[in-house]
């Protein structure tokens, strides 16, 4: 039996009641203390799991303001901090045990362009590709990148320092920081900019805040008085020391001072920064591309040199391990033509090249380029086996994506070890990263680890992500080890441990880079700050005489829970234990597919990885309880009035599932996530096993059983449609449905029926053994019509015509019995019925199989659910039967048609998010068919629109699925015609038609015209 669930982790009494102090106070933001949203704030892009005492999200800076005041009444002197943005630190860089203040739930606005001077005011939340969506049309951008940029803020950046491609050209965040705005430890403000050395006489003339006076007049004189150990001890980098900036602090000539260079690269150990003013680089007139393909990963690193020497922007670099995972993911299908194979040759390292400016100046640097790798080519030189280039920005922007997604694409690697961040923002002199790479490689390879490397070699930054098993202990002090030998090796090469990512839980290298005496100049700048320690405490430094940084690279990682967990149900649960936290899920885009929950809420519970952070707790304490979590999928639900008493004792027991439950019924089950994902984690899959067994305990709302028997009654219904409709659609009907079941905006069934519209066509009276007796040379002529639930019984004028078009195309169709697909089923967590429907279909279709005649279905999500869903349940049972997108069955029909006469026909397809995402060449697919119909079809990217099957029919989330339909699709709708509108999902068309009022048309409804043109 599933038990209740208690997890143990209370808060502790000062933060209890410093909570319920601001709760009283004019604190405007949000408090959360569920556990849940503790949870997910634990964990961020590292191996490092600190579970915080809550999460606040103010709503300005004023509310930050609140918070440090009241913290620094005696009462709260305990109460610790740290600021948080993306939560894409690969070295715990914002976890704590303490407070969170996160900032990019509300405080992410772009206050101010100022086009004409080049600079922008921002607040710290907002996310860097966001902030560059709102430069772009005055001509400008933020030019520090990182691979993180759809989802890192720009406070993160400042407070990491944060640098990526190109930085070469375009240096780092610190290099682009005009002024800040921060408040302090005592909830003052501060603001800090570039001041001349004159001004420092009088404290006056510096800030108006006394603290901030103190600050800057001590800060200016250590660090001048320190000049010449800090020019000898600090490394000759691209990627110089941060946290602190001592060097930078001071202009060269010493007559300008800024706070700022301190405050950047400080990871939230001084203050909170809120806002920033920052300056912009021009978009560049013309950008080329050259991706350069050579033998062996260390010809690609030795050939960098020479490219960075042609002026490149941009050099960045991939290995074979890399190219491989992309290859198997999503992202290929964009990048393929870009990075074709060189025949006879194997790939095994890329160099990737960009050039920026203006025209003559890049068409001048990219002929020189490639006359140099002709001539290596055709010599044999450097290990170059060939190059492409590409000089339109969607293509060369298509490859940086395959690039930025190689974080997380290291994460895909088969086997319990997987490549981990914890050493792999190391910086060298570029022309020692080489030999430099070349040690590392063997440190290693000493001890049999697989790796991923990728990175900037321009900088000598090369991302190296050694392979363990965080679930091992003895993988676990491997990782100890090999980050002593790093630490060490790096400073052999004149280099740091932090070049790009801050240091996080690594502040304990500080010394042997800093020095003793810089080491303590530091501690004595955090404690001018900070003299408690209490902002993100244990990073970096701590003030002197409050110990040693209690968070170390041993501090308790996410492995520690997660080997609680027995390894049958790690294997049973693959998706809940993949998840590494890498974050693409919280994509800022609403043009984007990936979790449209996400979106919607900004609560970060409802997100993937979220939802499998909160599983992976869930399973821990199932086992805590000694309950055999693969056991209990198998069991039997409780009696009827056991789970009536347990459901009425929901709200008065505390029971960790419920939080489980809350996180997961909130996603719209639209697999964006599986495809988007680079470790593919597929919520679905796992909420419809946590809904199996949390339903054992708990009743089923009655929506449930409505949806999970819908395509079991549809036939019944089907038979008098007319008095369905009157009996569903009526004024009280409807909102009888709403009150008692929670279901609204249900839609009518088609009359006629189907089976009306066809009466008396061939296509119909199916007969298996008739079409068993046609010649096997006659049966590619047939084409046999798969139907699905929404389409048959809700939209059958779309079967009609799809009948018609296959007809008009010369070909013979068959319109096979209705089967239920289950996929309802499945989403609700039947699973156990979804197994007998799926089972029974498949045992059918692998009949029709035999055949050798092509089957084809219209709705994406059923389609698909018969290569997943039925793959994943039935395993070997599910047969091979292959049932074709409508897409990919006419991609082969037109190779035997003769191509239309081009017409002055336009259509804009919309996609529907399981078929954009499992896919993605599906709109190419469409745009070829259509050409081929002498049409244009134009693809829009958008996000979810919000029906997702039966989602946005549920009363409790009406309200999301019109944000959602608001989000992308209602704006785009309304700039284009209606009749040019074409909506491949039953789910969208139904969304279209609810909020925009009119029912768009299927890709084959227009195909049918065009045919008949």
């Amino acid at each position: 039996m599933l038990p209740l669930l208690s997890h143990q982790q209370t808060l502790e009494p000062v933060y209890l009641a410093y909570l319920d102090a601001l709760e009283q106070s004019e604190y405007s933001g949000d408090i959360d203390k569920r556990y849940s949203a503790r949870l997910v704030q634990a964990t961020d892009n590292s191996v490092y799991q600190f579970l915080p005492q809550a999460v606040l999200y103010p709503k300005n800076q004023q509310d930050i303001q609140i918070a440090l005041t009241l913290a620094a009444t005696d009462a709260f002197r305990s109460v610790t901090f740290s600021a948080r943005g993306g939560g894409t630190g690969t070295n715990g860089q914002s976890l704590t045990h303490g407070l969170i203040l996160d900032v990019s739930r509300y405080m992410n606005r772009v206050l101010e362009v100022n086009a004409e001077q080049g600079w922008v005011r921002v607040e710290a939340g907002v996310v860097k590709d966001a902030l560059n969506d709102a430069l772009r049309p005055h001509g400008f951008f933020f030019s520090p990148d990182l691979s993180t940029s759809n989802r890192a803020t720009i406070g993160g950046m400042i407070n990491t320092d944060a640098s990526g491609a190109g930085s070469l050209v375009y240096g780092k965040t610190s290099d682009h920081v005009l002024a800040l705005r921060s408040v302090l430890i005592d909830g003052s403000v501060l603001d800090t900019q570039p001041l001349d050395a004159g001004l420092l006489c009088n404290p006056d003339n510096v800030s108006d805040n006394p603290l901030g006076q103190k600050l800057i007049s001590v800060v200016a004189a250590v660090c001048r008085e320190k000049r010449t150990q800090i020019e000898n001890q600090f490394p000759k980098l691209n990627r110089f020391l941060t946290g602190y900036d001592l060097k930078h602090v001071w202009n060269d000539n010493l007559t300008q001072f800024d706070l700022s260079r301190i405050l950047t690269g400080s990871e939230g150990t001084l203050a909170v920064i809120t806002e920033a003013k920052l300056n912009l680089t021009p978009l560049p007139t013309e950008r080329a591309m050259v991706n350069i393909k050579y033998d062996s990963f260390q010809s690609a690193l030795r050939h960098a040199p020479s490219l960075v020497a042609a002026r490149a922007t941009v050099v960045e670099t991939v290995d074979s391990k890399v190219l491989n995972l992309a290859r198997e993911d999503i992202v290929w299908h964009s990048v393929s033509d870009l990075i074709q194979e060189v025949p006879g040759k194997v790939i095994d390292g890329l160099n990737m090249v960009e050039f920026a400016g203006d025209t003559v100046e890049v068409e001048q640097k990219l002929a020189s380029l490639e006359a140099v790798l002709t001539e290596q080519i055709s010599k044999g030189e450097c290990g170059v086996l060939g190059y492409q280039v590409t000089q339109d920005k969607p293509s060369i922007e298509k490859i940086y994506g395959m690039r930025k997604k190689a974080v997380g694409l290291l994460g895909a690697t088969k086997g319990r070890r997987k490549p981990i961040a914890f050493a792999e923002d190391t910086a060298v002199p570029p022309e020692k990263l080489a030999d430099y790479i070349m040690e590392f490689r063997a440190v290693l390879d000493g001890h049999n680890l697989q790796y991923g490397m990728f990175g900037h070699v321009d900088a000598g930054v090369l991302h190296v992500r050694p392979a363990l098993d965080m679930c091992d202990v003895e993988d676990e002090k491997l990782l100890r080890v090999i980050s002593d030998q790093v630490a060490a090796l790096t400073l052999k090469y004149g280099g740091l441990m932090w070049g790009e990512h801050g240091k996080g839980v690594r502040g304990e290298y500080g010394p042997s880079v800093f020095g003793d005496e810089l080491y303590g100049v530091l501690q004595d700048i955090k404690g001018l700050f900070d003299p408690d320690n209490r902002l993100n405490p244990g990073k970096l430094v701590a003030p002197k005489h409050t110990g040693a940084l209690y968070y170390d690279i041993d501090s308790a990682k996410r492995g520690k829970f997660d080997r609680q967990i027995p390894i049958e149900v790690r294997d049973a649960f693959p998706d809940v234990m993949n998840c590494n936290g890498n974050g693409l899920c919280f994509n800022y885009s609403s043009y984007s597919p990936m979790c449209p929950s996400f979106k919607v809420t900004g609560d970060r519970v409802q997100s993937p990885k979220g939802r499998a952070g909160l599983m992976r707790e869930w399973l821990r304490l199932l086992e805590a309880e000694g309950v055999d979590v693969n056991a209990l999928a198998k069991a039997k639900p409780l009696g009827l009035l056991q789970r009536v008493q347990n459901t009425l004792n929901a709200q008065r027991d505390y029971d960790y599932s419920h939080e489980v439950m809350e996180s997961l019924k909130g996603c719209l089950a639209c697999k964006a996530c599986s495809g988007q994902c680079p470790v593919k984690v597929d919520v679905p899959k796992f909420r419809a096993q946590f809904f199996n067994i949390y339903y054992q305990r708990y009743l089923r709302p009655a929506k449930d059983y409505l949806v999970a028997g819908i395509e079991d009654s549809l036939p019944l219904m089907a038979a008098a449609p007319r008095l369905t409709n009157f009996a569903a659609q009526n004024p009280l009907s409807q909102w009888v449905i709403k009150k008692a079941i929670g279901y609204v905006d249900a839609p009518a069934l088609s009359v006629p029926t189907l089976k009306q519209r066809l009466d008396g066509h061939a296509s119909r009276g199916y007969d298996l053994a008739a079409l068993q007796a046609i010649p096997e040379e006659a049966r590619s002529q047939f084409v046999l019509v798969v139907q699905d639930p929404f389409n048959s019984f809700y939209d059958s004028g779309l079967v009609l015509r799809f009948i018609q078009l296959i007809e008009k195309l010369g070909l013979k169709p068959v319109l096979l019995p209705y089967k239920p697909n289950g996929k309802p089923t499945h989403i609700k967590g039947f699973l156990d019925k979804f197994a007998k429907t799926a089972q029974s279909s498949a045992d059918f279709l692998n009949q029709v199989h035999k055949l050798g005649m092509p089957m084809v279905g219209i709705d994406p999500a059923l389609v698909l659910c018969y290569r997943d869903e039925y793959r994943e349940v039935l395993g070997a049972n599910r047969g091979h039967f292959e049932v074709k997108l409508a897409n990919e069955w006419l991609l082969n029909v037109i190779k035997d048609l003769p191509a239309k006469a081009p017409q002055d026909k336009q259509y804009t397809w919309f996609s529907h998010c399981t078929e954009s995402t499992a896919k993605p060449n599906t709109a190419n697919e469409w745009t070829k068919i259509f050409a081929h119909f002498g049409a244009k079809l134009t693809a829009v990217n958008l996000g979810c629109c919000g029906m997702a099957g039966t989602y946005g029919h549920e009363a409790e989330n009406l309200e999301r699925s019109k944000a959602l339909f608001e989000m992308s699709w209602q704006q785009t709708l309304a700039k284009i015609e209606q009749p040019q509108v074409l909506v491949s999902g039953y789910s969208c068309r139904s969304q279209v038609k609810r909020f925009a009022g009119y029912k768009p048309k299927h890709p084959l409804e227009a195909l049918l015209e065009l045919a008949n043109i």
